[in-house]
C-alpha cells in the first residue's frame, strides 16, 4: 500500500478543512489507517485512527470532538474532517497504515507513511 495525503492550506481559526489519503493497492481494506501531524519542533504526535471497516474510531484529546476520521474503502481513501480549527492545529498530517483488525495503535509500528501536507491555521 502507497499512501498520498492532499488538503491541506491555510485557514482560518475556527474554520473547517478536510484531508483526504488516497491508497494505492489492492489490500488497502486490510489495514487500519490514521492521521498523524508533527508541528515545527515538535515531535510526530497521534490525531486520529480507524479501522479496516469504518466501525471503530479513536483520536486524540486534542481534538476529540472537532475531528472526525472516516473511510471509503470503495474508493481506498481515508479522510479527515477538521472543524473549529484552532493555531495549535497548525502541522504536517500524515497519513499512515498499518496491518491489523482493530483501529491503527500508534503504541505498535507503523510500517507505512505518506507524504505530508502542511495544515496553516491563522488566528
Amino acid at each position: 500500500v502507497q499512501l498520498q495525503a492532499s488538503g491541506g492550506g491555510l485557514v482560518q481559526a475556527g474554520g473547517s478543512r478536510r484531508l483526504s489519503c488516497a491508497a494505492s493497492g489492492r489490500t488497502f481494506s486490510s489495514y487500519a489507517m490514521g492521521w498523524f501531524r508533527q508541528a515545527p519542533g515538535k515531535e510526530r504526535e497521534f490525531v486520529a485512527a480507524i479501522n479496516w471497516s469504518g466501525g471503530s474510531t479513536n483520536y486524540a484529546d486534542s481534538v476529540k470532538g472537532r475531528f472526525t476520521i472516516s473511510r471509503d474503502t470503495a474508493k481506498n481513501t481515508v479522510s479527515l474532517q477538521m472543524n473549529s480549527l484552532k493555531s495549535e492545529d497548525t502541522a504536517v498530517y500524515y497519513c499512515a497504515a498499518q496491518l491489523g483488525l482493530g483501529a491503527l495503535d500508534p503504541n505498535y509500528p507503523i510500517p507505512i507513511w505518506g507524504k505530508g501536507t502542511q495544515v496553516t491555521v491563522s488566528s
